[in-house]
């Protein structure tokens, strides 16, 4: 149902507002200093109306109205002015993002901790990488009970393990799987990794020990630990800053979800957000239920190496909606350009956001 533009000026005045002071806004308020150009009794009616369709509500009889999450999915979509970064903020953000890439060896990690200082919300980075292969596999004889599986990857990392067996094998046994494996099980991902192609194997060698499946079971726990996302949150008691959060209990569930790996970004590839979007989840869209009562935002940035990123911040749902649009949408567009050796985009270009919910 759509509401009056007058209804959207109001809407739009107490969602400002509320960000700026966390205090429910009255209409005789509205009426001095928002610049309305109406009665505070017509406010007044209005706001009525407004508690009515479900976009604002009134704590108690006699205060004022605050945003519901429907109200607030309303201003971000089409009620708030979209903030610009001026050649300050671009410059001092520019300044301290390679400082904090060049800080850790951890770039991610970092990253998670300098979009938490921005905003001064917790922050979570994330990086989801392409399906990893295994580049090669060598199996190395240690004693007639034990050889060493190394398995280099994809992306450049290389997993190991000591295998310690009951029974005796030789050595050409072990050159023999090897070879069978760099032929079968080499630039393919986890999900070609079946069981015709375990069993085949194992015929081929002539294999009664079961070495195939001890060494196939290792590779399919590396690749599946290799595509994992590596996440990292930074920032939780920036929570602690927030009246919303003055409650312990309240407050403690929520840094707890966050600093135990509560994972509040996208969890598959489909959820994932273009590089040219900004995405936000405003209380009961999240999923997880420690965050129905906070927003989350989103963008997406080139990780390098056909990798992508996700970094978000968490807080109350009154948080400013347009200034962290803003800082993560130029964050996200510098991360691409360092990390993932994109071009400098042209002047103004991070600041143009496609906010959507999910």
């Amino acid at each position: 149902m759509g509401i009056s533009e007058r209804k959207k000026k109001i809407l739009a005045a107490v969602v400002d507002e509320y960000i700026r002071t966390a205090e429910p806004v009255g209409s005789k308020h509205l009426a001095e200093n928002a610049g309305l150009g109406c009665s505070s009794a017509t406010i007044r009616n209005e706001l009525a109306e407004l508690v009515a369709l479900g976009y604002l509500e009134q704590p108690h009889t006699s205060a004022g109205r605050i945003p519901t999450p429907m109200g607030y999915r309303m201003y971000v979509n089409e009620l708030m002015e979209r903030q610009k970064l001026s050649a300050e903020e671009t410059e001092d953000l520019n300044r301290r993002l390679t400082a904090k890439l060049q800080e850790l060896d951890d770039s991610i990690s970092s990253v998670s901790k300098l979009a938490s200082q921005l905003t001064n919300y917790p922050a979570l980075a994330l990086t989801a990488a392409s399906p990893v292969t295994i580049e090669r596999v060598d199996l190395i004889y240690v004693d007639a009970n034990t050889f060493i599986i190394v398995l280099m990857l994809s992306n450049r990392t290389v997993q190991s393990k000591l295998v310690h067996l009951p029974v005796s094998v030789d050595q050409q046994m072990v050159q023999k799987l090897c070879a069978l494996f760099n032929s079968g099980f080499t630039k393919i991902t986890e999900d070609a990794v079946t069981p015709v192609l375990i069993h085949s194997t194992e015929r081929a060698a002539d294999d009664s020990m079961g070495l195939t499946s001890v060494i196939a079971a290792f590779i399919i726990e590396t690749l599946t630990e290799a595509a994992e996302p590596s996440a990292y949150v930074s920032g939780e008691n920036q929570l602690l800053n927030q009246p919303e959060f003055r409650d312990p209990d309240k407050a403690h569930r929520l840094m707890s979800f966050l600093s135990n790996g509560g994972y509040i970004l996208p969890e598959t590839a489909e959820g994932m957000v273009p590089a040219d979007e900004v995405r936000v989840l405003i209380g009961p869209e999240n999923v997880a239920e420690e965050l129905k009562d906070s927003s989350v935002i989103i963008a997406s940035y080139d990780a390098g190496d056909n990798m992508r990123g996700l970094i978000g911040v968490v807080g109350p749902t009154r948080m400013d909606y347009s200034a962290v649009a803003a800082k993560l949408s130029f964050l996200a567009a510098g991360l691409s350009r360092k990390l993932g050796g994109g071009e400098q985009p042209p002047e103004g270009m991070h600041n143009k956001l496609i906010i959507k919910g999910d």
